[in-house]
């Protein structure tokens, strides 16, 4: 069944990523990657250093090769319908009908990113093919022709606006690659 959650093991591993009250620290028991020097290495869950969207990786080049995770057992039934409620969640929420990069920005610390977003004016906000969405202000959304200097140039120009108006520095949760 897909749920509708884009990337990889690796991915979600470096960047401790997580819904619903989850994160990958929860499940995470071992790693296996490759250093800068080429030595393959293995550490355990607490040598992670997981905090919200963060690992050890975060700001390394290592390459994660494989992650061994700790699942509960549990009822298929139950399971299914756990799935399927927060499929249906983010149907709801999320503006999942449109190519997106999924939640741009990090939650503040005391702070909903999205709700500044929003209460800045944001919603809707629109350079070239990109556009902060109007279902969840924390989604910028591709309109069809978006490039990635549409995508960037709003990113900047929506952490500028919360900025000025709030004093808030909102922080991206998506890792721009690349020039």
């Amino acid at each position: 069944m897909h749920l509708g959650i884009p990337g990889t093991i690796g991915g979600a591993v470096k960047m401790n990523a997580g819904a619903y009250g989850k994160e990958m620290k929860d499940i995470v028991f071992s790693t296996t990657y490759i250093d800068l020097d080429g030595n393959i290495n293995k550490i355990n869950l607490d040598e992670h250093e997981f905090e919200y969207r963060k690992s050890i990786f975060k700001d390394k080049r290592y390459i994660i090769l494989e992650s061994t995770l700790k699942l509960k057992k549990g009822k298929k039934e139950e399971i299914e319908n756990k799935m399927k409620e927060y499929q249906t969640l983010r149907k709801e929420k999320q503006p999942i009908s449109k190519p997106s990069a999924g939640s741009t920005f990090k939650r503040g610390e005391d702070y909903i990113t999205a709700k500044l977003i929003d209460e800045c004016g944001l919603k809707g906000k629109q350079i070239g093919g990109a556009k902060v969405s109007e279902k969840h202000a924390g989604f910028i959304v591709n309109e069809g022709n978006a490039t990635s200097k549409d995508i960037l140039d709003l990113i900047e120009y929506v952490k500028k606006e919360v900025y000025e108006k709030t004093g808030k520095k909102i922080e991206l949760e998506i890792e721009i690659v690349g020039e």
